[in-house]
């Protein structure tokens, strides 16, 4: 018998260590179902964004169609790590209300995605987890419009009026208010989201707000003469609700289901740190090496992040001045973090190798590739280098490679 419990003792902290060194997986639910926007297509979006960080695992769940009978809409919220909102529709039962409000106040984490700032405008716990929200009849009843002035201060202005604005769709600038917060640490200060619609004048009770981030009002806006100063409103919101963690973010509009502005890379990275962040409070995710900067958006078409595959496929077909550098820092980026590791960097020397002997990538590709082996190649890769010498475009950095390499 003790035989026996010693053994069954020993499964238990063997399966405990074993998921502890496999990394935490969030159950996350997707509830979705109603909204004036293409909420198939964004709740679907959402789910492969998620899966695909192999983070979390999602599943949706559509709420009954409006107007039917939402008694019976009853998750149990218990099951998962993590709630995300792609919601604005009726209104759920009272016990739906009390089971979702209990979930997050005993440290359920929830995310609140763009169309969901919108929704239960009469429902005050609601409005406490989001912070800030919009439209449907909001006002300064609901609470003061919450913004960043031009001095980098937090304004609540009481003014009266409607709760909701927005701009028409175009890439806009987003800033970084709070850059030492799990979710924002190492993004940069400014950076460029994709096509996307601008929520403005958002209301709400604000309580354990943190405003992480904020749009950049359009300058040939704010200098017209007479224009009053510009207000830098809210996109991305820490709150904390209870003992639950809420992430808000009015980005990533789908509209017309055209995605661009959720395969925003900025809008991806945000909603993934800050999914990580209301799940367990800490993000262990790096600032990819794809986020975008003030100089530009970057789209993830199909929501999918760079392979090692897809950065060598797309490598041959490099031209300088006309193609994105992107799919070569991408492999740069996995030769630094290889460094060590000699099997894995001899994979990445073969991969090189094999594009210096494609008869169809260009000469600027293989200009790159030849500049890469020339600190980190071997002896392998010597013969393919030695094979371009005689081509006129190749041979200055074939040397250049050559001499280094013999160097080492």
């Amino acid at each position: 018998m003790k035989k026996q419990y010693l053994i069954i003792l020993f499964a238990v902290i063997t399966a405990l260590f074993t998921a502890c060194q496999s990394g935490d997986v969030y159950k996350t639910l997707i509830l979705t179902g109603q909204g004036e926007h293409n909420w198939k297509y964004s709740s679907s979006a959402l789910q492969q964004i998620f899966d695909e960080a192999e983070l979390f695992k999602a599943e949706i769940l559509n709420t009954p169609a409006q107007g039917e009978d939402m008694s019976t809409f009853k998750p149990d919220f218990s099951k998962y790590q993590l709630v995300v909102l792609d919601y604005n529709g009726d209104s759920w039962s009272d016990e739906t209300k009390a089971s979702f409000v209990d979930y997050v106040r005993n440290g359920g984490g929830l995310v609140v995605y763009h169309p969901s700032v919108k929704a239960f405008p009469d429902w005050p716990e609601y409005n406490e987890m989001i912070g800030l929200g919009g439209f449907n009849g909001r006002d300064e009843t609901s609470g003061p419009l919450v913004y960043y002035g031009m001095e980098g201060v937090v304004v609540d202005d009481t003014t009266e009026g409607p709760a909701g604005a927005v701009e028409e769709r175009a890439d806009f600038e987003v800033r970084i208010q709070v850059n030492d917060h799990p979710v924002t640490q190492g993004l940069p200060v400014r950076w460029m989201q994709a096509n996307d619609v601008m929520l403005t004048n958002l209301r709400g009770p604000a309580k354990e707000l943190q405003i992480l981030a904020t749009n950049s009002p359009r300058m040939m806006y704010w200098r017209r003469p007479g224009a009053q100063p510009p207000k830098y409103f809210p996109v991305l919101m820490a709150i904390n609700y209870g003992n639950g963690r809420v992430f808000n973010t009015v980005l990533g509009n789908v509209d017309d289901g055209s995605g661009v502005a959720m395969q925003s890379v900025g809008f991806i990275a945000t909603l993934l740190r800050g999914a990580e962040w209301a799940a367990s409070g800490s993000v262990t995710q790096e600032v990819p090496f794809d986020f975008p900067t003030a100089a530009g958006p970057v789209i993830r078409t199909g929501f999918k992040a760079v392979t090692l595959d897809e950065a060598f496929n797309r490598i041959g077909s490099y031209e300088t001045g006309s193609s994105s550098t992107k799919y070569m820092t991408f492999i740069r980026r996995q030769i630094t973090d290889a460094a060590g590791d000699e099997k894995t960097l001899l994979n990445l020397e073969k991969k090189m190798v094999n594009v210096l002997k494609d008869a169809n990538a260009t000469a600027d590709a293989k200009k790159l590739i030849l500049r890469e082996l020339s600190w980190m190649g071997t002896d392998y890769s010597i013969d393919a280098i030695n094979s371009l010498s005689s081509n006129p475009e190749l041979q200055e950095m074939v040397d250049f490679a050559l001499t280094r390499l013999q160097a080492n």
